[in-house]
């Protein structure tokens, strides 16, 4: 395949690291996988990429799954897990963390300890998963207070749907959910509005400093598999690149926006589709791969 109009670099033979290399941001996913590539770890991966930070994975639990739905759900060892992380931490220091299904009380103890210990000054954005897009349980009713007790306090921003808004803290109306969600001791939360019937999408993002809906044109597709994995994959990325909060939220749902557009025409499998993750980049195709 010839691609056109993209820039060449020199090659270097030099594969060592020098005073003048320049230093990727990365970004760190602790996640499940999704064998389809739509959500996980898997659509982590892409967003760090199409959005400009190196990604890495800490695997935390083996749904097995495609566009259709999920189908079982294999557990990680706890030692596994924590010798991921530990591999990770010994090499590459993440300059920003996105943590998505977790699955049981073990799992989010665990990594909420290895955190405290170890990633103290790295933002952390948790998307608490607890439903898969085809309504398959991805997270066990005894681990929402885990999640609550030990994670949920470490957390840079915490982005729920309002599924799993209601089902951390009571409530209806969203800035009292916003409000309760903040008072379990994050920094800040996009409540994500997709869930909601009406003509645009409102997201409320909410901290101790400052309130503000974030609105974007709500798009009709049903290849929407992992959008709420890609737009905290793309706020992890975003702040890992020195932007702030607030400011990686909205530029996050400008890129996820944009995916779910460009993927509306798109077939990939039979069920819900992915987003494209890398639109922006399908204009180097020739035309008449695109």
């Amino acid at each position: 395949m010839t691609f056109q109009n993209i820039p060449t670099v020199n090659d270097s033979t030099n594969t060592h690291t020098t005073s003048t290399t320049k230093q990727l941001k990365t970004a760190l996913s602790i996640a499940g996988f999704d064998g389809s590539g739509g959500a996980g770890i898997q659509a982590d991966l892409k967003t760090f990429s199409a959005t400009g930070c190196y990604g890495m994975t800490v695997l935390t639990a083996l749904p097995i799954q495609n566009t259709c739905g999920v189908r079982s759900c294999y557990d990680l060892t706890i030692s596994s897990i924590q010798e991921q992380l530990q591999a990770i931490f010994d090499d590459i220091k993440p300059d920003a963390i996105k943590i998505g299904m977790l699955f049981s009380t073990e799992i989010i103890e665990l990594v909420a300890a290895f955190l405290i210990q170890n990633a103290k000054d790295i933002p952390i954005v948790l998307d608490p998963v607890m439903v898969a897009k085809s309504g398959d349980t991805l997270l066990q009713n005894d681990a929402i207070k885990a999640l609550k007790k030990s994670l949920i306090p470490i957390v840079h921003i915490i982005t729920p749907n309002l599924p799993e808004a209601k089902a951390l803290v009571p409530g209806d109306d969203k800035n009292i959910l916003a409000k309760r969600l903040l008072d379990l001791g994050c920094t800040s939360v996009l409540l994500k509005g997709g869930h909601e019937d009406s003509h645009t999408s409102d997201d409320l993002f909410l901290s101790a400093r400052s309130s503000e809906i974030l609105s974007a044109p709500r798009i009709h597709s049903k290849n929407t598999h992992g959008t709420g994995c890609t737009l905290s994959a793309a706020i992890a990325s975003f702040i890992g690149q020195g932007l702030s909060t607030l400011d990686a939220c909205k530029k996050a749902k400008t890129y996820l926006h944009a995916a779910i557009l460009h993927s509306k025409d798109i077939a990939i499998g039979k069920g819900h589709g992915p987003v494209h993750h890398f639109h922006h980049l399908w204009k180097y195709l020739p035309s008449d791969k695109r």
